[in-house]
């Protein structure tokens, strides 16, 4: 197994770039995945996600840095790398030909398993899938969220040592979505290292051990999601919708209670203040000042925070 030719650290990327021709869409990212852990790479659409993981998996070389994986160099050992990669890609690609069982045991075939020895093997999968009762399903006859789980199934059939998943629940409804990290949990639990690539925060926060947050090729920051909260989002958001002078108010307020806050931010009419406490303090405050709020909000922080804190924008996600 791989798991002998490595230390604790499975991916380890230094000074990594990636250019298609002019653009530059992977800029000097350092990155390091231990054994064992769930490792997060968030961003939305574009920030270079997708490319890192071609990269890891010799779809495309990098243009220039170092890139190991399990220990080896991409360059010049895709193949090796190749036989203890599992890989669950934002299209399926399950053979609309066979059923549900059958596309598992031709995969096996393809790291010398024969029917005999992967036949329960793949049973065993599929339990863990939620799909043991539909191995002689035909594809079509399977919903979305059963499809992605069946490709999971797929991408353990030869045991990896590590498990990429690129964007694993995108286009599920919210309920599909949720089996997928029920089962990925189930993984998880079995000490299997996970890179996952996502721009769902929910999904970050509940299956990362830690992450990286990504926009434009860089990454900007990185550690356990929560730490990551606490550390740019404090402990709660004080959410202001402001009917005149946005920038007026956020000056005079971050003057008078600065010492309330970690920071502040102005997003078209709304301003938002990061706090490690006393919310509801501070809005009072606010309102002894007749500030022309047109509404607020006083919540928990979130990743959303984070990432909007950190590059001035929203994070765009399906529903």
């Amino acid at each position: 197994m791989a798991g002998k030719m490595f230390n604790r650290e499975v991916i380890c990327a230094r000074g990594l770039r990636k250019k298609y021709g002019d653009k530059e869409v992977v800029r000097g990212i350092n990155l390091s995945v231990s054994k064992g852990e769930c490792f997060g790479i968030l961003g939305p659409n574009g920030a270079g996600k997708t490319t890192i993981v071609k990269m890891i998996f010799g779809l495309s070389p990098p243009t220039s840095g170092t890139l190991l994986v399990l220990g080896m160099n991409v360059n010049g050992n895709q193949r090796e790398i190749k036989k203890h990669l599992g890989v669950v890609s934002q299209e399926d690609h399950l053979d609309s030909d066979l059923n549900v069982g059958e596309n598992l045991e031709v995969f096996a075939r393809y790291y010398g398993m024969r029917p005999a020895e992967s036949r329960p093997y793949v049973k065993q999968l599929l339990e863990l899938m939620g799909l043991s009762d539909r191995y002689r399903s035909k594809i079509h006859e399977l919903s979305g969220g059963m499809r992605r789980r069946l490709s999971i199934a797929r991408s353990l059939i030869n045991n990896p040592d590590l498990l990429i998943l690129d964007e694993p629940t995108t286009g599920l409804d919210p309920h599909a979505r949720r089996l997928v990290w029920q089962m990925l949990r189930s993984i998880k639990e079995k000490q299997i290292t996970m890179l996952l690539t996502t721009h769902y925060l929910e999904e970050a926060s509940i299956l990362c051990d830690r992450l990286v947050i990504m926009d434009d090729g860089i990454i900007l920051d990185e550690g356990n999601p929560r730490f990551l909260v606490k550390k740019h989002a404090g402990e709660e958001v004080l959410e202001l919708g402001l009917r005149e002078k946005p920038e007026f108010w956020q000056n005079e307020i971050s003057a008078r209670f600065g010492d309330m806050q970690k920071g502040s931010l102005l997003l078209g009419d709304s301003l938002y203040f990061y706090l490690n406490g006393d919310g509801k303090v501070l809005l009072n405050e606010i309102n002894s000042l007749a500030t022309p709020v047109s509404y607020h909000l006083l919540r928990p922080s979130n990743l959303e925070d984070v990432f909007l804190k950190l590059t001035g924008k929203k994070l765009e996600t399906e529903s």
